[in-house]
């Protein structure tokens, strides 16, 4: 994008429009320039400054002692507020700082720092979808471009990729088989992408299909199978798809299986249960599901 207006960065960083005018008059902090027409505009450096600026101030820096810091040292303070924060926004407001000026090597630092300080699964519940559960709302406001999501989803993906193989094969005695996949249209994998890693994490092991499978390939491929589990999600709206006759479909072909839906098109729906059909509403309760599995499952093989 490059440049952004005045309400553009207001729906970004969270300070106001007149708040950016008067610490422009009062303080000089990061002067606009001005287009032919005399519109005032921000660059991508302005932004990135006025991000840290907004975490400075939220976190008790008052804007008078933040505009006689250097660039340099506003980044430093910034950074250690990240070391010791006790909330996660300052680390969302970087990714989106990365995320807005396209820097895939910043994007990874910041991804390879919160996995060390927190873990993977801490990262991405507390961090990594909260983030782009902002990254949607700059979406439906417009300041962002599909180019932004692509470019950060890619870097996550990746970094999910690697976590996943360094759980392969690793099995405990009272693993289950669980058999994931999307439905057609449902192209948003990172949700499915981070379930594979809590499944194998926890020891089971996962057949995993990706996204967009035909029910009928799927029945075809797998219908001999016995997975203990099958887990799909569904996040955006399909109206063609008549989700009782899914479900449904779901579980007479695979009766001896869990069937475990989640994502919001499922959890907002107002649809019929069979009898061995789970719906859980948020990544929280499906940990919390599957650790429950494993609890039992520990607990039937101690029995055995």
């Amino acid at each position: 994008m490059g440049t952004f207006s005045i309400k553009d960065i207001e729906a970004i960083t969270g300070v106001k429009s007149h708040t950016l005018r008067i610490w422009e008059q009062r303080y000089g902090i990061v002067i606009p320039k001005r287009s032919d027409t005399n519109i005032r505009y921000y660059t991508d450096a302005d932004l990135k400054t006025l991000l840290s600026i907004s975490a400075l101030n939220e976190n008790g820096y008052k804007i008078s002692e933040i505009a006689k810091l250097t660039t340099n040292e506003i980044a430093e303070k910034v950074m250690h507020l990240g070391q010791h924060a006790t909330e996660y926004k300052i680390h969302i407001r970087s990714f989106i700082s990365a995320m807005m000026s396209f820097d895939e090597t910043g994007f990874h630092k910041l991804l390879n720092t919160y996995i060390l300080q927190y873990g993977m699964e801490h990262t991405f519940m507390h961090i990594v979808f909260p983030f782009f559960n902002e990254v949607g709302l700059l979406w439906q406001v417009g300041c962002i471009l599909p180019s932004h999501e692509h470019f950060v989803s890619n870097i996550i993906s990746q970094k999910m990729y690697v976590a996943i193989d360094g759980q392969v094969g690793k099995y405990n005695s009272s693993q289950r088989k669980f058999l994931l996949f999307l439905p057609e249209s449902e192209r948003h994998s990172l949700g499915l992408l981070f379930a594979n890693y809590l499944i194998r994490s926890r020891g089971h092991e996962v057949l995993y299909l990706g996204q967009e499978i035909p029910l009928v390939d799927l029945r075809d491929a797998f219908g001999k199978e016995n997975p203990h589990y099958l887990v799909t999600m569904m996040t955006i709206a399909q109206p063609d798809l008549d989700k009782q006759a899914f479900i449904e479909f779901l579980s007479e072909t695979w009766p001896q299986s869990n069937i475990i839906l989640t994502g919001v098109q499922f959890s907002g729906s107002n649809i019929e249960k069979c009898g061995n059909v789970v719906l859980i509403d948020t990544l929280k309760d499906f940990i919390t599901y599957l650790d429950s599995i494993s609890s039992i499952s520990d607990l039937y093989s101690r029995v055995n």
